[in-house]
């Protein structure tokens, strides 16, 4: 069955791609991908998402410092990454976000660049790339704030797990939903419970490669191909085909992203 797919949240920089790329993308295309976006997570890795970018069609680019690596910035990277942003292969900003779980920035850190990327992303008329990880209400609270001073929050959150109630909230500030290989896990009815529920004009679907390959991958390398299965299995739980999801999520993604139809 052929129907367009887009890979809203690669990491193809990973060094478990630096030997075998280019197969890694011919499969991609094999899988019906129109587009993947590989994203940066700090200057090093938005600078290689931007060479990738202009190195291969089938890509394009997400630059920022996500949360983890706040931290570690030196003088001169977000002035790196605010010049990244107005590359013609960059269209997003991300990954931003918020983490609990690692504890590796201070969170008032965390909190201050968040809201950095998301009024540099409405500066640039860009959509966000949000990473959330035990940290739900934090991020509602954030983008409540930046909906209250600049309107609907154009981006989407990434490798979603939060409940139906958060994603409600997410949705009401402007957010695109985005699911990963976790939602085909067999210990995953939780996330599964929001995405019965997702409009379908808000819905997204990702790899987050190289991590969490989906079923029946899981425990492989995940790369961009799999997305396949991600899609099939929301069809299923959504209870639509697969071709129709994939047309779906695909012109979600175009819009989001300001992507052009290649047709």
């Amino acid at each position: 069955m052929t129907y367009p797919i887009i890979d809203t949240h690669a990491h193809l920089d990973d060094n478990r791609f630096q030997t075998d790329l280019a197969q890694v993308l011919q499969r991609s295309l094999d899988a019906g991908l129109e587009r993947i976006i590989t994203i940066g997570i700090d200057r090093e890795t938005s600078e290689a998402s931007v060479s990738l970018a202009a190195k291969h069609p089938l890509l394009r680019a997400a630059v920022a410092i996500q949360p983890n690596h706040v931290h570690e910035i030196n003088p001169g990277d977000w002035e790196r990454i605010q010049e990244l942003a107005r590359d013609p292969s960059v269209v997003a900003i991300g990954e931003t976000g918020l983490d609990r779980y690692w504890k590796k920035a201070p969170f008032d850190l965390q909190i201050e660049y968040f809201f950095k990327h998301l009024d540099y992303a409405a500066e640039l008329n860009l959509p966000v790339i949000i990473h959330c990880r035990e940290a739900e209400q934090d991020i509602v609270d954030c983008l409540k704030k930046h909906f209250e001073k600049r309107g609907p929050v154009a981006g989407v959150m990434h490798s979603f797990t939060g409940s139906p109630e958060v994603a409600e909230a997410c949705l009401a500030c402007g957010l695109h939903i985005s699911y990963a290989g976790m939602v085909t896990f067999k210990n995953a009815e939780e996330i599964r419970l929001a995405a019965r529920r997702i409009p379908e004009d808000r819905l997204l679907v990702e790899t987050d490669s190289p991590y969490l390959a989906p079923m029946p991958h899981r425990g492989r390398r995940n790369e961009p191909a799999f997305v396949k299965h991600t899609l099939e299995f929301l069809a299923e739980l959504r209870g639509v085909s697969e071709a129709h999801l994939g047309v779906a999520t695909t012109v979600n993604a175009r819009k989001l992203f300001k992507l052009p139809n290649p047709s």
